[in-house]
């Protein structure tokens, strides 16, 4: 009988070590199986390729089950490449927390996903993965998470934090840029373990890439592990003719090495003896061996081999250090795919998965029975199976406890200011305040900290760090208006200047309350442009459904001095088009402050997606939260902050100038742009008394709300009606509409779709250039001038007066 309780891995007798040898058998198996069905045995609809990749799964089944099924603890936390998917899919089946329903929809509507999802699959993912690189960043990032949690509770449990990585995966930049972050902030508790198979999706990798990665990895302070030979590898390194063996499999190239795996034992007869057959002992060496068993000698890589793979972590597991395991193995291991350079996307015939069916003992009609085929009794491995450490907890999703947000913020603005400034002023009066609130945020920001006006939070606040640093600075009595003084107390993340960095962070630090147990409120802020350089991270991290608050600022044109490398036209559509993110874009400090406040709170909603009747989206799930700033100076509005004029705010839209009975025109604005709709209201309204004035502060939520509608009546759900439809409903059919906004026209130019009216769209589409704010404004059409002449010419009527002409 299986001992129930699983000891070190360095201390598994044999028994348990055939336990693991059997379970990395089936994880194989059921991989490639889930893959077969899903490619020749399900019924296809639209004659498209399934895929799955069984060779890239084949290349990680034993590095996964040492992983899963003996290495790992409940705190631990890993990212699965996402070509291993169904490995990771097989192993959670076997674990009880995946179903067979799901395995046979693999890649189908409702099935286990293609790529492991948080969101998607209904086992126990810890980190997606699919855009190469960003997983194995986030556990980097997930481990300076836990490094900030932990210097607030010492009792928290500290866990590894696992990146398995394809080897042609490390071409990805934005790995580099974590590393550098990582080893500036003492990264500890990460493991990567890089599956080096030396074969990318096209080809085989260059020689000699195993020794970059170490000489990276070792100066970033990291421990590096090589497992290159199997257990029957070293053993036969001791027998006569061992040492040429050794040899020459040190200098053979790694094509070659390919190639001969997949010709099988009588190739690599052939090569050895032709190579190396006159060394001492070596025919010797060969003779002793079939085909069979030389093809096995030959493919026994360190990541193929359970009792190197085990010892390696256990010994790791000793120190908190950094380490990066470079694991050779062999990409289609134990397949007759194994070693081909066209194997990436190959899939097995028919015929080869009959042959492999026999090989594995699996009878007809029995392929998804989890103890088929093996040679250990059904009750011993299922209690193998029970004792597994990293599911002794069961389902690690954890929970947090909400953060009461204030009813109000407290927004000091008075006079002419501008949004960006407004932020600031917020945000240090809840870090003057204390509480709850001000402890559960922290915040991060890629080299811009003070340039996008966090700097009074972080002088009240501090930086964090493991280990404590003085400003110097202020030491030496240097007058400055910042305190840069580093902490385990800080709650503020200074990053390098490097947009991925930043946006992982985000989505390690939003995940905490899920990941770690732990409410944190994370806000991040960069330059508004540059959120297009670390968009797949955003997007990444809006994918996992991290929460955070994103502050991008400046933003359009209104940076005039700066140019057109520093102004932003797309980020509105992008707002606009990210699933999971919520986009604001406010004028107004007193708007800004209900925003925040909504922001603070809706990111850390969880309910079920059930549409408001009130705006048709579906708030009470939660997300993440984008404010497009401004450092524009615009003169506040004394006003009183209603319930009705809050709720207005929040849902996307409300009425600066209510329009009259016979309005022939409204102008809608968003963001910085609002003192020039007003003054172009004011120029028409002397000659269109009607003419309403519509501040948008979320052309995303009007817009998803108006789509959620549409597609609501459709269902017949004939009452539905979006806040923009009310918001426009009392407009005559005769009404146009001007929109304008700093930003690409279509980020509103949708508005006329609502109730079909006439609407002309002003904006940016081109790069701008350095100037101020006038030149700007009036070169791309934007200024109060040009919003009231495009009003002048959408409609025939009497003239407008005041107007200039344009240039």
């Amino acid at each position: 009988m299986l001992r129930s309780v699983h000891q070190e891995a360095g201390q598994l007798d044999e028994r348990e070590l055939d336990a693991l040898s059997a379970l990395e058998k089936k994880v194989l198996w059921l991989s490639t199986w889930t893959i077969h069905n899903a490619n020749h045995l399900r019924e296809s609809t639209d004659g498209l390729k399934v895929g799955g990749h069984q060779a890239s799964s084949a290349s990680l089944a034993t590095i996964m089950t040492a992983l899963y099924f003996s290495v790992l603890r409940p705190e631990d936390r890993v990212a699965v490449k996402p070509h291993a998917s169904p490995v990771f899919h097989a192993i959670q089946y076997l674990l009880g927390n995946q179903t067979r329903e799901k395995l046979e929809q693999f890649r189908a509507f409702g099935g286990a996903q293609s790529y492991p999802s948080r969101t998607k699959d209904v086992d126990d993912v810890d980190f997606s993965t699919g855009s190469v690189g960003l997983g194995v960043a986030q556990t980097l990032f997930a481990s300076l998470v836990q490094d900030y949690l932990v210097a607030r509770d010492q009792s928290m449990p500290q866990g590894r934090m696992v990146a398995l990585i394809g080897d042609a995966e490390m071409d990805e930049g934005n790995i580099f840029e974590a590393l550098l972050e990582g080893w500036k902030h003492g990264l500890r508790n990460c493991w990567w373990i890089v599956d080096y198979n030396r074969q990318s999706l096209d080809a085989v990798v260059r020689e000699g890439l195993w020794e970059r990665f170490e000489s990276i990895f070792r100066n970033f302070g990291w421990d590096v592990v090589i497992l290159k030979y199997g257990s029957l590898q070293q053993a036969a390194f001791t027998e006569p003719g061992g040492k040429a063996l050794r040899d020459w499999i040190d200098a053979c190239p790694n094509q070659l090495y390919s190639a001969l795996t997949f010709q099988g034992g009588g190739a690599w007869r052939k090569r050895l003896r032709g190579d190396i057959g006159k060394e001492p002992g070596f025919a010797s060496l060969l003779d002793r061996r079939s085909d069979t068993d030389l093809a096995a000698l030959m493919t026994n890589l360190g990541g193929h081999d359970l009792p190197s793979l085990l010892g390696a972590f256990d010994t790791a597991r000793g120190n908190e250090r950094p380490t990066c395991f470079i694991a050779y193995t062999i990409k289609g291991f134990g397949l007759p795919l194994a070693g081909h350079k066209d194997n990436h996307a190959g899939l097995m015939t028919k015929d080869q998965m009959a042959t492999f069916r026999a090989s594995m003992s699996i009878g007809e009609g029995r392929e998804w029975n989890a103890f088929e085929g093996l040679d250990i009794g059904e009750l011993d491995l299922q209690r193998f199976l029970d004792a597994v450490p990293f599911a002794a907890k069961g389902k690690r999703r954890r929970h947090a406890q909400r953060v009461i947000v204030p009813g109000h913020l407290v927004s000091k603005a008075k006079g002419i200011v501008s949004t960006q400034i407004g932020f600031g002023r917020i945000l240090d009066e809840i870090a003057r305040a204390g509480g709850p609130l001000a402890d559960a945020i922290v915040t991060t920001s890629p080299d811009v900290t003070v340039s996008t006006n966090l700097g009074p939070w972080v002088n009240r606040r501090g930086l964090f760090a493991r280990q404590s640093l003085a400003d110097t600075f202020r030491n030496e009595r240097i007058a400055s208006a910042q305190k840069w003084e580093f902490g385990t107390s800080g709650q503020h993340i200074e990053l390098g200047i490097a947009e991925n960095n930043l946006f992982i962070l985000l989505s390690a630090l939003g995940l905490s309350h899920s990941i770690f147990g732990k409410r944190l409120l994370p806000i991040g802020t960069l330059y508004d442009p540059f959120i297009q350089r670390g968009l797949d991270a955003l997007n990444y991290a809006c994918y996992q459904d991290a929460r955070f608050l994103l502050l991008a600022t400046p933003s359009g044109i209104t940076l005039a001095p700066e140019g057109g490398a520093h102004q932003s036209i797309a980020t509105q559509l992008i707002g606009m088009a990210q699933d999971g993110l919520a986009a604001y874009e406010p004028a107004f400090v007193d708007e800004l402050s209900v925003i925040m406040r909504f922001a603070l709170d809706y990111m850390q909603r969880d309910g079920d997606a059930v549409q408001s009747e009130r705006t048709w989206l579906r708030d009470e799930t939660g997300g993440s939260v984008y404010l497009r700033l401004s450092t524009r100076p615009v003169e506040q509005i004394a006003r009183v902050m209603t319930p009705e004029l809050e709720r207005d705010i929040v849902d996307g839209a409300y009425w600066l100038r209510r329009p009259g009975p016979n309005a022939e025109l409204i102008v809608a604005y968003t963001g910085a742009v609002a003192p020039d709709a007003i003054e172009a209201v004011g120029l028409m309204a002397e000659d269109r008394r009607d003419i309403g004035l519509l501040a948008v502060t979320s052309a995303d939520r009007l817009n998803a709300g108006w789509t959620a509608a549409s597609r609501a009546r459709e269902r017949g759900l004939i009452h539905a009606r979006s806040h923009v439809e009310r918001l426009l409903a009392d407009l005559p059919a005769r009404c146009a509409i001007i929109t304008v906004t700093d930003g690409h026209p279509a980020a509103l130019g949708w508005l006329g779709s609502v109730s079909g009216h006439r609407t002309r769209s002003l904006g940016v589409e081109h790069f701008g250039q350095s100037g101020t704010i006038d030149d700007l404004y009036r070169h791309f059409g934007i200024d109060a001038n040009s919003i009231a002449t495009a009003g002048d010419r959408i409609i025939n009527s009497r003239p407008v007066r005041h107007l200039r002409a344009l240039d």
